[in-house]
C-alpha cells in the first residue's frame, strides 16, 4: 500500500434528503470532496440491514444490503416512485440526526411500492425492461443466499418483528421444510419484493463503487466478528453456534472488565462453534468474506484479537465479569482467508486486551494493525499508541467509530493528559489547536495509511460522536449538514495531506 490517507464517514451520515444518508447524490458529492481533498480512501461502516438498536455491527444478514441506504431520488428518476409520494412522508429532518423510528415506519413502505412497480415493469415488452429482467434473474442466480434472507425478512414482518426465537409458529422457528414451503408460496409476492429491493441496493452500490474507482477512491468496509442472535445467519444454520437444544445461547460474546468498564462489555452475540466451522472447512467464513470482497477494496476485520482468544460469558449473566478466555481458530482460519482471498487487502482491528499471542497472530497474518491517537496521551508517556512507536505496516486513526471526535477527546482529558499532549505535539493546551495538531501528527506518522473521522476535520466535539459503546440509545445518528463540505475545507485537507507526503 502506498502512503495515503482517508476519511471515515458512514453512508447514513451523508446529508441526503428524506431523513438518512444514501447512495445517491450526496454520496457522489462526498467522493468528489475526497478527490479534491487529496484523499485516497473512504471508510464506511458495515452495509448490512440493521436490527434492534440500529447498529451496523448487528446486521440481520451478512449477504444483504441495508434498504435504508437506497436513494429515493434515484427511484424517482427510474420511474418507480413519484416526487409527491416521497414528499408526503415525514422524515424527521430538523434535528440533523437520523430518526430511525420514522425511517422504520415510512421508508420500507415506499421501497416496497417501488419494488412492486419495478416487478410489474419487468413483464412489459419494452427492450429496456427485458434487459432489466435479465439483470434481475442474473442477480438472483449470483446471490442465492438472498433467497433465505428474503424468507427470513418476510417471516420477521409476518410475526410483528419479534426475534425468530419467539415466533409463534414452531414450524417456522425450527425450520420445518413443509412449513417454510407453505410460507414461500403464501407470501411469494412479498418475498419477490424483498429480493427486488436487494437488486436495487446492489445496482446503486456498484454504481457508486465504480464512480469512486474512477476518482481514485478506494472503499474500506468492516466485517464484524460476530453476528446477532436475531439474524438470518443463526436461524438458517444454528449448528454453527454454541446453542442449547432450545436454540438458546449457552455462552455469549463480550469484553473483559478493564479500567474503562469495571463490569466489562456484554455484547450478547452467540459464539461460534469453531469445531463445527473447522469441520466444514470454514466455508461459512469464506462465503462471508467473499461477499465483503465484492463490496470493498479493503476489508477491516473487526475484533481481530477474538480470532486468537475470545471472551466467553455465561449466557444468563448480567455483565461480563464471569467470562473467560477461550482459544479461537487463529491462523487456521486467518491463514485460510488470506490465502483464499490473496488479491484482497485486509486490515486488522487489533484493539483491546493485547497479548504476545495476539501480536504473533497479527504478524503471521501479514495484515496491518491499528494505531489510535485518542489512546496515546497518557501522562507517563508509556502508551503504545504514541507515533514514535509505530511501525510502517499499520494504519493510524485519530479515533474509531467507537471514540468521540478528537476535539471531544481533548476536551474530556484531565489537565495532566492535555499538558502531555500539548508538550508532545508542541502546541498549546487549547482543544482546537490540539485537534489540528493531532491531524498533523497522524498525517506525518510512519503508518502507511492515516484515517480521520470526518468530524475531526470539521472540528466537531462529542455532540457529533458516532457511537458510545455500552450505551444503547442515541447512537448511529449524527449526520453531516448541507454546505459543511466546502471547497475551502477540501483545500486545507489537501494542503496538509500533500505536506506530509500522502
Amino acid at each position: 500500500m502506498k502512503r495515503a490517507s482517508g476519511i471515515l464517514l458512514p453512508i447514513y451520515a451523508l446529508p441526503s434528503p428524506y431523513g438518512i444518508g444514501t447512495m445517491g447524490k450526496a454520496a457522489y458529492e462526498f467522493v468528489d470532496f475526497l478527490e479534491k481533498a487529496g484523499q485516497k480512501y473512504w471508510q464506511i461502516l458495515p452495509l448490512g440491514p440493521t436490527g434492534y438498536g440500529d447498529s451496523p455491527y448487528q446486521c440481520t444478514s451478512d449477504f444483504a444490503g441495508n434498504p435504508y441506504l437506497i436513494d429515493i431520488d434515484m427511484l424517482i428518476a427510474d420511474g418507480l416512485l413519484t416526487q409527491e409520494e416521497a414528499d408526503a412522508v415525514s422524515w424527521g429532518e430538523s434535528a440533523g440526526r437520523v430518526d430511525y423510528g420514522l425511517i422504520y415506519q415510512n421508508r420500507m413502505k415506499l421501497l416496497k411500492k417501488a419494488a412492486g412497480r419495478g416487478l410489474e415493469k419487468l413483464n412489459t415488452d419494452e427492450n429496456t425492461e427485458k434487459l432489466r429482467a435479465k439483470e434481475f434473474r442474473k442477480f438472483l442466480a449470483e446471490n442465492l443466499k438472498l433467497e433465505e434472507y428474503a424468507l427470513f425478512a418476510m417471516l420477521k414482518e409476518h410475526f410483528s418483528m419479534v426475534s425468530w426465537q419467539d415466533w409463534p409458529d414452531e414450524g417456522a422457528k425450527w425450520r420445518d421444510g413443509a412449513t417454510l414451503e407453505r410460507y414461500r408460496n403464501e407470501f411469494a409476492e412479498d418475498i419477490e419484493k424483498i429480493l427486488f429491493i436487494q437488486f436495487i441496493f446492489e445496482k446503486q452500490w456498484q454504481k457508486l463503487r465504480e464512480y469512486a474507482r474512477s476518482k481514485g477512491i478506494g472503499l474500506i468496509g468492516d466485517v464484524p466478528i460476530y453476528v446477532p442472535l436475531d439474524s438470518c445467519e443463526v436461524w438458517k444454520d444454528p449448528k454453527l453456534f454454541l446453542l442449547d437444544e432450545n436454540k438458546k445461547p449457552t455462552v455469549v460474546a463480550g469484553c473483559p472488565p478493564d479500567a474503562f468498564s469495571p463490569l466489562g462489555q456484554l455484547w450478547g452475540n452467540p459464539i461460534y462453534d469453531w469445531n463445527e466451522m473447522r469441520n466444514r472447512n470454514y466455508g461459512w467464513w469464506i462465503d462471508r468474506i467473499g461477499a465483503a470482497a465484492r463490496r470493498y477494496d479493503i476489508i477491516r476485520l473487526d475484533h481481530f484479537r477474538g480470532f486468537e482468544s475470545y471472551w466467553s460469558i455465561p449466557a444468563n449473566d448480567e455483565n461480563a465479569q464471569n467470562g473467560r478466555w477461550v482459544k479461537g481458530p487463529g491462523m487456521d482460519l486467518v491463514g485460510r482467508l488470506t490465502s483464499w482471498f490473496a488479491d484482497t487487502k485486509f486490515l486488522a482491528e487489533d484493539l483491546g486486551f493485547l497479548t504476545d499471542d495476539v501480536r504473533k497472530l497479527l504478524k503471521d497474518s501479514g495484515m496491518p494493525g491499528m494505531k489510535v491517537l485518542s489512546f496515546a496521551f497518557s501522562p507517563d508517556g508509556e502508551s503504545a499508541y504514541l507515533p514514535f512507536r509505530y511501525d510502517k505496516e499499520s494504519v493510524c486513526y485519530t479515533g474509531t467509530h467507537d471514540n468521540e471526535p478528537i476535539m471531544g477527546r481533548f476536551l474530556a482529558m484531565t489537565d495532566e493528559e492535555r499538558a502531555f499532549a500539548a508538550k508532545y505535539m508542541g502546541t498549546s493546551m487549547d482543544a482546537a489547536e490540539l485537534s489540528v495538531a493531532a491531524l498533523r501528527l497522524g498525517l506525518s506518522s510512519v503508518s502507511e495509511l492515516f484515517v480521520a473521522q470526518m468530524q475531526d476535520w470539521l472540528g466537531k466535539g462529542s455532540e457529533a460522536r458516532t457511537n458510545t459503546p455500552g450505551i444503547p440509545q442515541g447512537n448511529w445518528q449524527w449526520r453531516l449538514q448541507p454546505g459543511e463540505l466546502t471547497d475551502n475545507l477540501a483545500a486545507q485537507i489537501r494542503s496538509m495531506t500533500e505536506l506530509y507526503g500522502r
